[in-house]
């Protein structure tokens, strides 16, 4: 039984006979019980040795058995600032990390070697071989990856040791990091122009090559988008015949001349010149100037899409409370069947309505 064994017991067996006598000297024992009490805490302990003996064998424990191993000598050093190689030229990275190792033969039977020198020499080289293909504007992602590649101990070349790095931390240099930002907020900028630019362009081609192509696209365009407003695109026929001539860099066209105010003054300008006018003209209405549209469209007379958009811009104008406009148009373009004009038709502007007629196609 060892040293701790016996102590135990006995602080045991000296309990229990303190509990012991308490009890008797309550209940008052008789001389024989305290006789018994006394033999029984000399023969307990004995007893219990006696056992432990026995269990033990004849053979001590040996001492060597309870030594624990050797625990293996494991060594650090500190690496600071350290410059290694990123995949753009003269941006190196700033390693920074406690290098750790233990020997591969800890019984001391290899060569002298510096074991920090091949132990930082073997971190090092993991290191570069990671660095040297990251971009340095990605220097908080590249940290991370070396933190996970240096955790692992590895041997060095010489294979007398195994190393491995933690506390890994890489930075740049300062100015090489304010020449990174700026590089950064030029491409950013240089990608929203990019992108204005291609919108400016594509915009333009649109309206040049299809909106404002000729006269009659920009109408139709117009007409898409205000639908309600069939009179007032009518009546800017020579604003839109403008616009549509000056995206082409050519001239307004003698057919839509007339709904241009400025060159209806010089034409008859020019008329006034060549000799009085024979008649007094007065100004075309709004079923007129759709007509003239049609005809500048390519809609000839007896091309029953005349008929077919005149119904359908009367129904649009009707919705305006345009009703003699309507009327005037449908009779223009869209006339009953049974109609047939003669020379006792009631002169323009004298129907019940009121309004003006347009003299005949």
């Amino acid at each position: 039984m060892t040293t701790g064994s016996k102590t135990t017991t006995v602080f045991l067996t000296t309990l229990c006979a303190l509990l012991l006598t308490i009890v008797g000297l309550v209940q008052r024992w008789p001389g024989w019980a305290w006789a018994a009490l006394a033999v029984l805490l000399v023969a307990v302990p004995t007893v219990a040795f006696k056992i432990a003996e026995s269990r033990r064998g004849a053979f001590s424990v040996d001492f060597e058995e309870q030594r624990t191993a050797v625990p293996i000598e494991r060594r650090e050093h500190r690496l600071s600032s350290v410059a290694l190689p990123s995949q753009w030229a003269d941006y190196d990275f700033l390693f920074s990390a406690t290098v750790r190792w233990y020997p591969l033969d800890p019984n001391g039977h290899g060569p002298v070697v510096n074991p920090a020198g091949l132990a930082v020499e073997a971190v090092l080289e993991r290191a570069r071989a990671l660095t040297e293909l990251r971009d340095p504007d990605r220097v908080s992602l590249v940290e991370h990856e070396l933190g996970g590649a240096l955790s692992r101990l590895c041997p060095d070349r010489t294979e007398h040791l195994q190393a491995m790095a933690e506390n890994v931390t890489l930075t740049l240099h300062e100015h090489d990091q304010e020449r990174l930002d700026k590089l950064a907020e030029v491409r950013k900028d240089k990608a929203v122009w990019e992108h204005q630019r291609k919108y400016e362009q594509s915009k333009r081609e649109y309206l040049g090559e299809d909106v404002l192509k000729d006269t009659g696209s920009a109408v139709v365009w117009w007409l898409a988008k205000n639908e309600d407003q069939v009179e007032k695109t009518v009546a800017d026929l020579g604003l839109i015949a403008q616009l549509a001539s000056a995206a082409n860099d050519a001239d307004v066209p003698d057919r839509l001349r007339s709904f241009v105010p400025q060159l209806s003054d010089e034409q008859a300008d020019m008329e006034d010149l060549d000799g009085p006018p024979t008649t007094v003209e007065r100004e075309p209405t709004a079923a007129e100037h759709f007509e003239a549209f049609l005809t500048s469209m390519g809609f000839p007379d007896g091309d029953v899409r005349r008929s077919m958009l005149a119904k359908q811009v009367a129904e649009v104008i009707k919705t305006q409370d345009r009703h003699e406009t309507a009327e005037e148009l449908l009779r223009r373009l869209d006339p009953p069947a049974s109609y047939r004009p003669t020379d006792e038709d009631p002169p323009a502007g004298e129907d019940d309505a009121g309004s003006e007629e347009p003299p005949g196609r």
